[in-house]
This record gives structure tokens, sequence and C-alpha cells, in this order.
């Protein structure tokens, strides 16, 4: 089985929500990031990525890796999902989408509204719940399309 190598930012608000992505074409919500370009490093990957596709600006030290994480690729049938993974630590508040990105939300780690990739629900929820003191906590603020 082949694997997709990747990158992805974990975004949490204050409010516990994970910020998270949908591309053109899709109905699989998946962490924002991408595929690095050669002989880039996974995190100045994953800063362009953010700032091509959701028009966040985040600095490098605001960044920190938490490690390598793999499952079943959410839009690709037959692959895998191999990502690099930074915790973000900027205040993230205005999101604009660009690029192959149709929509982003601020999402509950609850939301049963939406599908979530395997690679978020296995890996980076699990993650979230066990760093962040307000999961739970507030309503769903944002929808970007």
């Amino acid at each position: 089985m082949s694997t997709i190598e990747v990158v992805a930012g974990i975004i949490v608000n204050p409010h516990g929500l994970a910020l998270m992505v949908r591309k053109h074409g899709t109905s699989v919500f998946i962490q924002p990031g991408g595929k690095p370009e050669p002989g880039e490093t996974a995190a100045t990957a994953l800063l362009r990525e953010l700032y091509e596709e959701l028009g966040i600006v985040v600095a490098e030290s605001e960044l920190e890796y938490l490690g390598e994480f793999e499952s079943a690729a959410a839009n690709e049938p037959g692959f895998r999902v191999r990502s690099q993974t930074f915790w973000c630590h900027a205040n993230v508040r205005d999101v604009t989408v660009a690029a192959e990105i149709a929509e982003a939300r601020w999402v509950s780690l609850t939301d049963s509204d939406i599908d979530i990739a395997p690679l978020s629900s296995e890996h980076f929820f699990p993650l979230i719940r066990s760093r962040s003191q307000w999961i739970g906590a507030g309503p769903k603020i944002g929808t970007w399309r």
C-alpha cells in the first residue's frame, strides 16, 4: 500500500475547538497542512501551507513538533497518509480559505455532524483531549466557505 507524506498542524482555539478544513470535491474534514515541496523542512512546509490555504501567518517558533502519525488516507482510497505533525501555539482568529480548500471550520471533538479523517480521529483528537483544559466548552464559533 502506498503512503502519502504530509505535514499537519493542530490548531485549537480557547474554546477547545480544532480548526479543520475540507478540500474541494471532498466531504471529509482534515487538519490543515499538505504535502512538502522538494527541499522543504516539515515546519517550513506547514508554514507555507497555512499561509497559502488559510491566510494564517505563523512563526516557526510557534510550532511544537509532536511526531509522526499514520492512518488510512481520508480522500485517497487504498493509500495511507503519514504526517509530520505540529501543535500550533499561535492565536489564530481570522481564516480565509484559498487554493484547494473549500471550507474551514472550528470543530468540537465530539462533533458527529461532519466526517472526520482517520488521522484526526485516531491520533490528533486524542492528543488535543490530552492537552486541552477547554474540551467541550463553548459553542461552535465559526465556519468559513
